[in-house]
């Protein structure tokens, strides 16, 4: 478990790292996006390693509704990144598309997920995501939406490109022994 935690701390640092220290962050330059890259890899890998190895208390199982509730709800998360990127009226309208979509892919699997592992990792990633969207609007107070005309041709790639990475991450789920789709 201690492993899962801190590739978490790692995650939270360094993504806040830029909010918390705006000065020192600043006085880094652009040589420490790589630093910070260097460290999302290996809070990724902490994390993934971490929860795999991690044991805890199991409070309930997948469920047929949970798990359908789960993959609606990961879909709509994985559209709000590609809107972010598309730049749809969806990208546009939403101050944090992508925080957005990642809370809401965090929230969706703690639903099928009812042990102790599971509630560390998502549940962190989760508390990050609200944190990182409270933290960016303290520091920029002023956004107002974007209401432009929507573009038909974006709108259909956001959602064209959701479904396909859906489905990969899908995939990759099943490979690695966590069905997503079945029982």
């Amino acid at each position: 478990m201690l492993m899962l935690i801190l590739g978490i701390a790692i995650w939270w640092a360094a993504h806040l790292f830029k909010r918390i220290a705006p000065s020192p962050r600043a006085r880094m330059g652009d040589p420490a996006r790589g630093m910070v890259t260097i460290l999302l890899l290996v809070s990724v890998i902490l994390m993934i390693l971490g929860y795999r190895s991690a044991e805890g208390p199991f409070w309930w199982g997948a469920t047929p509704m949970l798990k359908g509730i789960n993959n609606l709800l990961v879909l709509v998360a994985f559209y709000l990144f590609a809107a972010a990127g598309m730049k749809t009226a969806v990208g546009r309208r939403l101050r944090h598309p992508q925080l957005t979509g990642f809370a809401l892919w965090a929230f969706a699997h703690l639903l099928p997920n009812g042990d102790l592992p599971s509630f560390v990792l998502f549940g962190g990633l989760l508390a990050w995501s609200l944190v990182q969207m409270a933290a960016i609007n303290r520091a920029e107070p002023g956004w107002t939406p974007d209401r432009s005309p929507s573009v038909m041709r974006k709108e259909i790639m956001a959602v064209a490109g959701a479904l396909v990475v859906y489905l990969v991450a899908g995939l990759i789920h099943g490979w690695l022994g966590y069905n997503p789709f079945g029982a």
